[in-house]
């Protein structure tokens, strides 16, 4: 078995191979070494049989955890993980093993997950697709503006690239609400065995974002408008900044992807536009070096927050960390940002602590 995976191996090598096309032979060989079938796995969604669940990206991953719960005979893989970029994912051999194997695949949308066509052409995939975005009116290139065209319905022949608009649509509480009854709906038609289950958790953990939604509100409400300002890392809080009334002063990566470099006259633009403003901090994010943010807020003379103190944007962070849920990550955003601005939150509501 070993000699069979390395003959195979050796003559790949030799020759010019598209992007995730070893992994896909990888898995071919691990399927038929193991007496595995890549048959549709979708055949036993919907029926008594255990039901497996693949989620892309660490927020949806925790957002389809909440619905699942623990309901018996459902597991839930995640691709992306902690403090991993969604925009530099590779997939391992694993990863298109557990893609491959899956009834349902949960997807943000929107065009994040720029891998993914090929994810699913190297796997073998043929289950359900889940698409959170179904319904959420879609915000343009520039943070906290509208595409006229924004509201959409990607389809499993829709382009995954950010032609769409902006992908940080989990930045917004009411989103996340809405993505995570989209999760819940897509699973309960996945699977009727599981749907009652799943409507229950639905109803727990949708009550839970409303909630936080309304914490959020509250506290940032009572700032002046004038003085709530943001800088982050890079362009991934357009759908929070939209949403809770802040003004989004600017990016130090002035993109939706946060392996993206600024410009050196990028740079001098953003320190001009802090030291006008009057911004008091510069945001770097846990998935994203500092450096960057780092020189800016040197240069501007503010503070930055970084490290332990920085933003969990494009990706959550580990279970021992304050990013390790998507409830906890938006706690902790927002307490940042309040202190910031010089503001101390009021007590998180218990059923959210």
């Amino acid at each position: 078995m070993v000699l069979t995976i390395i003959i195979i191996r050796r003559t790949v090598s030799q020759v010019k191979t598209p992007k995730l096309l070893l992994p896909a032979l990888a898995v071919s060989a691990v399927l038929v070494l193991a007496g595995c079938s890549t048959s549709t796995p979708a055949a036993s969604a919907g029926t008594d049989g255990d039901l497996k669940v693949v989620a892309t990206t660490t927020q949806i991953a925790d957002l389809t955890r909440n619905i699942v719960g623990d309901t018996a005979g459902v597991t839930v893989t995640q691709l992306i993980q902690p403090n991993q970029s969604a925009h530099s994912y590779d997939p391992s051999v694993a990863d298109l093993t557990a893609l491959g194997e899956a009834d349902v695949l949960v997807i943000n949308g929107v065009g994040l997950e720029e891998w993914l066509d090929d994810a699913i052409a190297a796997s073998g995939f043929d289950g359900v697709t889940i698409d959170s975005d179904e319904g959420i009116t879609i915000l343009d290139g520039e943070a906290g503006h509208e595409d006229e065209d924004a509201t959409e319905t990607h389809t499993d022949d829709a382009e995954h690239d950010h032609a769409g608009g902006n992908p940080h649509i989990w930045t917004d509480v009411s989103n996340a609400e809405a993505m995570a009854g989209t999760i819940a709906d897509g699973l309960a038609a996945a699977s009727s065995t599981h749907a009652a289950a799943f409507e229950t958790n639905k109803a727990a953990y949708t009550g839970q974002l409303a909630e936080l939604d309304g914490w959020i509100r509250e506290n940032i409400d009572a700032v002046p408008a004038a003085e709530r300002l943001l800088v982050s890392n890079h362009d991934a809080f357009g759908y929070f900044t939209a949403a809770y009334g802040i003004t989004y002063v600017g990016s130090v990566i002035p993109s939706f992807d946060d392996n993206a470099e600024p410009s050196a006259a990028e740079i001098d633009t953003l320190v001009a536009a802090i030291k006008a403003t009057g911004v008091k901090a510069v945001f770097s994010e846990a998935s994203i070096n500092p450096k960057a943010a780092d020189t800016i807020a040197s240069e501007a003379g503010v503070t930055v927050y970084s490290g332990e103190d920085a933003l969990y944007g494009d990706s959550l962070g580990p279970a021992d960390s304050d990013g390790a849920t998507y409830i906890t990550s938006q706690l902790h955003n927002v307490r940042l940002i309040l202190e910031s601005w010089g503001v101390t939150p009021s007590a998180v509501p218990a059923d959210l602590q």
